[in-house]
């Protein structure tokens, strides 16, 4: 597929619905509590469970992905670490610039555009790669954000257990070793299907709205290491885990390369609310704020001509 016609197929959709929340949240002022909350206990375990209960991925390749996007966080941890002591000016601002650099929006943002891009396969990929981000986030994460603003790092760590994504998974791959799911075609399955397919466009609809509070000249100057590293530097680890852990299903690997270079998620700045210091200049908060919206816009043309390379099979 040529350039311009994988950006209208796979990226066109996202931003035509992006820009419907941001229109949304900029003319009503949308309030995305109760959609969230929506999503995530209900659309998205939705969403996952069917995806994981129907998916061809087989159980090899499924177990390597999910050691892939550990080893893939941590790598970007360590990469972070090292560029942040030069890029930032300590605390709160190190444990934010970690947390940007490590964790992809994959499910708001990845989820729709693996699907639009490599259809069932990328969607089932896409949503392990995020149920396994999200315990490493609530895990990992919530250290690095506690550990910002001088708190007990294993304060948080709980809510990984309060997280459905991960029962969904659970729960979709105990039934499919057990042999009992339901058949494809039948209501149960067919209604779960329906409801996990509106966690998509709400995804997007919540993302668009969560970037109209965004002031990005309180820290235009200190985001473009981010940006680097997110959208250039970690598709190229990513495409070093893959051939190092060689998944069977070569569209999965290919999804999962996509999304490790997708924008930085919003969670960490959630963390950081929870979790982070206090301060009187530019906050961790503030900082991942203007790294989610400078990123997302500057992954249009490159997950665009990376899906190019994926789709041609340049890379993986």
């Amino acid at each position: 597929m040529s350039f311009v016609s994988i950006f209208t197929t796979a990226i066109a959709p996202i931003i035509a619905i992006g820009a419907v929340g941001y229109a949304l949240g900029r003319a009503k002022g949308l309030d995305t509590g109760p959609l969230n909350t929506v999503t995530v206990y209900v659309f998205a375990p939705a969403l996952v469970f069917h995806s994981l209960a129907t998916t061809t991925l087989d159980g090899e390749t499924i177990l390597k992905l999910s050691v892939g996007v550990t080893v893939f966080v941590l790598l970007m941890l360590g990469i972070a670490a090292v560029v942040g002591r030069y890029a930032t000016d300590g605390e709160p601002l190190f444990g934010a610039f970690l947390l940007t650099c490590a964790f992809a929006n994959c499910g708001n943002f990845g989820i729709p555009l693996s699907t639009f891009a490599f259809g069932e396969v990328g969607r089932s990929t896409a949503v392990l790669y995020t149920a396994v981000q999200n315990v490493v986030m609530y895990t990992v994460g919530v250290f690095i954000a506690a550990r910002s603003g001088g708190n007990d790092p294993t304060e948080g760590v709980k809510h990984v257990f309060a997280i459905p994504l991960v029962y969904a998974v659970v729960a979709a791959i105990g039934l499919r070793w057990l042999g009992v799911l339901p058949p494809a075609d039948s209501s149960a399955m067919e209604t779960l299907r329906l409801v996990g397919d509106s966690a998509i466009p709400l995804m997007l609809l919540m993302l668009g709205s969560e970037l109209t509070g965004t002031d990005v000249r309180t820290a235009v100057g200190s985001v473009g290491a981010v940006n680097v590293l997110k959208l250039l530097v970690a598709p190229v680890v990513a495409v070093g885990v893959v051939l190092l852990l060689a998944p069977a299903n070569q569209t999965a690997a290919r999804v999962f390369v996509l999304e490790c270079a997708t924008p930085v998620a919003v969670t960490p700045l959630i963390l950081l609310l929870e979790f982070g210091p206090e301060t009187d200049g530019l906050s961790g908060a503030e900082f991942v704020s203007a790294t989610v919206l400078t990123s997302t816009l500057l992954s249009i043309p490159t997950l665009t001509a990376l899906i190019v390379l994926l789709q041609s099979g340049a890379l993986v």
